[in-house]
């Protein structure tokens, strides 16, 4: 016989396959053998037929595509033979699923197969069709399958009951019909037709409220007693696991019994003694003894309250986690998670146990118990937990210190009782795993830190102990080094001595030594470098004998690539050398930073402006790395706590620290453009010369009246100021300005008469017509503009908005953008709704700068977003007719 003839027995056609030692050969087996069976369909081989549908479908599960042959599917189950029909329904099974359009065909031959006499033909045709039954077959189909749920055979109403679970799930609508078909089967003797009843009607109050109240009403003293037998039941072989009487059919009861107690005192009342029961006399060392107590936990912890069952529950579960095995251990911790919001209390007695979970060598039972003991931390348990962690962590797996940290820090921050045990705690861990700890923590403990005076001194010297023996750990380091450049005084003269803590022996050079050290570890970044350089700034002036040692290590880093270091070192070196009169006012010690601000901004409870972007925050440690008008900060020592949020970098950044209005600076200045760095702006406050060259590594200024080739930094320059005032009045002429420098005293005006030659025609004179920005059928926008003295980059404008409909907008906003070079501030708008038919417009004011002033013309694209009777309405333009000189 030919080897790939459709006569081929299945057996002849695994063993050639099986045979094939490359793929190729597998697929030239594969396509032969198709190629014969294509034939015998095409013959209507009536006597291999059966046979060629078993290739097909060992050829199906191969992964090889077999569609030609899912008619010879709906041949065979319209076959009257039992074989026949029995091959034609599993590859109905396997060859199809309920998207494919054939699939209708067949609905006729299943009716007839589930209305036969032979209730093995019966059985195929429930099996079948509870693993394909589309909607449309369910809503056909669904009454026989109803009626076979009263079959006098066990077996086909055990069929048909999985059958009806794939019906109500594909048409929920139908549920109503089998409630009392599936309520009937709950008293069944036999334990395979109870199951698939249970699960019936797990699936039904599921899908159906109805069904829920019926069987709460109905069947829940019912089940009890079924439970109670099957828990009571003696030595059955036939349902026997492990010693235990169908723990299946246990699991299933248990689970319809949490959906009838949710929710519903009495039935709950009526399945507490049993459940009590099976909690106690299960045994727990065999697996399915402790799945069936698992199910029996989630279930006393599902039904309505009752204390003793809860309390017996969770005590099962610190059971489970004293067990070996892995899996059991997890869930049981899952469960305890959901049981703290019910009974904390309960779950607080397990505590050691849930502890040494969290040192598992199981990684996920390690995180899944960290979790847990977060939850369990309360104001009196704080301490010994954080012990407990804290000593876990200088063993912990370098893959696990990070989560592990980031909860040790999160609990200490939320239950810390004293500022004291808060520093402690966070000194360990920033001892232990500093790498591991994020931005915001360090920048937490330096803002208590400056808020606990009383501590200052012994923080400073233990920080000092820790960089000793953990100066690896970055954060510590940068902690560190903060504290030393603020408190380096209380350092060395042992300072602020509490009764817990030994005096130390630390020297000006010792001081200077950690943070020198700070700066040469190959594993500092450029916030630590920066942070060092400010630190050794302050005590150049708070250690006198060590002031050359510190000139000698801030000039290595002049010719850092770095510019953020090459430009706090040339700054820094100047201050030392030459302004030995301003630099104690210079380096005075930072302000208390205001908790509660930095807690909201650490949230991110400031609103950001409108088309700006937005600054770093502004009580960050002094000395992280910033644009240089948050060093000028730093440098002159201002408080940020009421400060808005920053809107930009530069000259603005300043302006929204300060509160002042730099306008009358730039005419002082004699140039148009606004200064690209906080140093220039310095110098505009105090009225110096030209704007600044370009050069990174040497900043210098060209002063009036001297020689064009003459050039000093910004910096030496300060020390020729002395005849400059300390007030300058503003333009309006309100209060006056406090001079940012002490000690610069005489008048500002000399400033200003010593400029007189200088060009200062502004746009202060112009008129500019007024726009229509925006108009629509509804809606028109006019802009109006005007320019504040001696700033022609800035221009205010006026838009004016008009409602020219029959309706009343209601939630008026207007948004706008503008290109990366412009500056945009929105003010409030004078009202967020216009009335109909322009009887009265709303006004909002927009400052605009445009750093390109003259060689770019203004551009900006509106938003313009309101109601209209209840609907939102959207609309959006470009301006681009600015006046000419914007």
């Amino acid at each position: 016989m030919n080897p790939f003839s459709s006569g081929t027995r299945l057996r002849d056609m695994i063993r050639a396959i099986r045979a094939c030692k490359t793929a190729a050969e597998e697929r030239a087996v594969v396509r032969k053998e198709c190629a014969a069976i294509r034939a015998a369909v095409s013959a209507n081989d009536q006597d291999y037929q059966h046979r060629n549908l078993a290739k097909l479908m060992f050829i199906h599960m191969l992964g090889y595509p077999t569609h030609f042959g899912q008619m010879e599917c709906l041949k065979l189950i319209a076959s009257a033979g039992f074989p026949e029909k029995r091959i034609g329904y599993l590859g109905l099974m396997l060859l199809l699923d309920e998207r494919q359009e054939v699939l209708m065909l067949v609905t006729n031959s299943l009716k007839q197969d589930l209305n036969h006499t032979n209730q093995y033909i019966v059985g195929l045709a429930l099996c079948a069709l509870g693993n394909i039954c589309s909607a449309e077959m369910a809503r056909d189909l669904a009454p026989e399958v109803e009626r076979l749920l009263q079959f006098r055979d066990p077996n086909v109403r055990k069929k048909a009951a999985l059958c009806s679970i794939r019906i109500i799930k594909k048409v929920p609508d139908l549920a109503e019909n089998f409630i009392s078909p599936a309520a009937s089967l709950l008293k069944e003797k036999h334990h395979g037709v109870l199951i698939t009843g249970v699960q019936l009607c797990i699936d039904l109050c599921n899908v159906s409220a109805e069904a829920l109240d019926y069987f709460r009403k109905r069947c829940t003293e019912g089940l009890v007693k079924v439970l109670k037998d099957v828990v009571n039941s003696p030595y059955s072989p036939e349902y026997d696991v492990s010693g235990i009487a169908d723990p299946f059919l246990h699991i299933r009861l248990l689970r319809l019994l949490r959906l009838l107690g949710h929710g519903d005192a009495d039935a709950s009342d009526c399945m507490n003694d049993i459940l009590a029961q099976v909690a106690t006399k299960t045994e727990s060392n065999k697996n399915a003894g402790n799945a069936i107590l698992y199910e029996c936990v989630e279930t006393i912890m599902s039904i309505e309250d009752n204390s003793g069952l809860r309390v017996l529950a969770i005590n099962i579960l610190g059971r489970f986690l004293s067990n070996r095995d892995n899996n059991i251990r997890y869930v049981a911790l899952n469960m305890l998670m959901k049981a703290i919001a019910v009974d904390a209390q309960a779950v607080q007695r397990h505590r050691a146990t849930i502890l040494e979970c969290v040192k598992d060598a199981d990684a996920s039972i390690r995180k899944r118990a960290l979790e847990l003991v977060f939850l369990l931390v309360n104001e009196s348990n704080v301490m010994p937990l954080i012990k407990e962690l804290i000593d876990y962590l200088e063993v912990s797996d370098q893959e696990f210190k990070g989560d592990l940290t980031a909860k040790i820090c999160s609990i200490v921050e939320k239950f810390f009782p004293d500022k004291l045990w808060y520093i402690d705690q966070m000194l360990k861990v920033l001892s232990e795993a500093g790498n591991f700890v994020k931005d915001e923590v360090w920048h937490a403990l330096i803002v208590v830190i400056s808020n606990a005076p009383d501590l200052h001194g012994y923080t400073v010297r233990a920080l000092y102990r820790a960089v000793q023996t953990s100066g690896e750990q970055e954060s510590l380091v940068r902690v560190a080094v903060w504290c030393i450049g603020e408190y380096g005084e209380m350092l060395v003269q042992n300072v602020g001595m509490l009764d817990i803590e030994e005096p130390i022996t630390v020297t000006e050079f010792d001081a200077v030594d950690v943070l020198e050290i700070a700066m040469k570890r190959h594993m500092s970044d450029i916030t630590t470098l920066a942070m060092s350089l400010v630190a050794l700034l302050k005590l150049s002036s708070r250690y006198p004998s060590c002031s050359q040692r510190i000139k000698d290590i801030i000039v290595q880093h002049k010719g850092s690539l770095m510019l953020e270091l090459q430009q706090r070192s040339i700054e820094f070196n100047s201050i030392v050398e030459r302004h030995q009169n301003i630099r104690p006012a210079l380096v005075e010690r930072m302000p208390v930073l205001d908790e509660a601000t930095y807690s909201g901004k650490k949230a991110g409870s400031l609103q950001p402006t409108i088309s700006t972007p937005t600054g770093a925050s502004l009580n960050l440690p002094n000395g992280v790395a910033k644009p240089p008008a948050a060093l000028l900060v730093d440098l002159l020592d201002l408080t940020s706590d009421d400060a808005p949020a920053p809107r930009s970098t530069g000259g603005d950044f300043l302006q929204d620290l300060l509160g002042v209005d730099l306008a009358p600076i730039s005419l002082l200045s004699g140039t148009s453009q606004r200064p690209p760095s906080g140093t220039d702006v310095l110098l505009d406050l105090l009225s110096i010369g030209s704007p600044v060259q370009t050069n990174p590594s040497s900043p210098s200024i060209s002063l009036p009246n001297q020689d064009s080739k003459t050039s000093v930094t910004p910096l030496e320059r300060l020390s020729s100021l002395s005849s400059l005032s300390t007030q300058v009045s503003s333009p309006g002429g309100g209060a006056p300005m406090v001079d940012l420098l002490d000690g610069l005293s005489p008048s500002l005006s000399m400033a200003e008469n010593k400029f007189q030659g200088s060009n200062f025609s502004g746009d202060n004179g112009l008129v500019y017509p007024s726009i229509v920005a925006f108009e629509s059928s509804s809606l028109k926008i006019m802009f109006s503009f005007s320019k504040p003295p001696g700033n022609p980059q800035t221009t205010i404008i006026q838009a004016t908005f008009t409602n020219m409909s029959s309706n009343v907008y209601t939630d008026f906003i207007f948004q706008a953008a503008v290109p990366k070079f412009v500056q945009l501030h929105l003010e409030p708008a004078s009202s967020n709704s216009l009335p109909a038919s322009g009887n009265e417009s709303a006004t909002q004011k927009l400052r605009v700068t445009n750093s390109q002033h003259g060689q770019k013309p203004l551009a900006m694209r509106i938003r313009i977003a309101y109601k209209v009777n209840g609907q939102d309405v959207l609309e959006q333009g470009q301006v681009s007719n600015f006046p000419a000189g914007l």
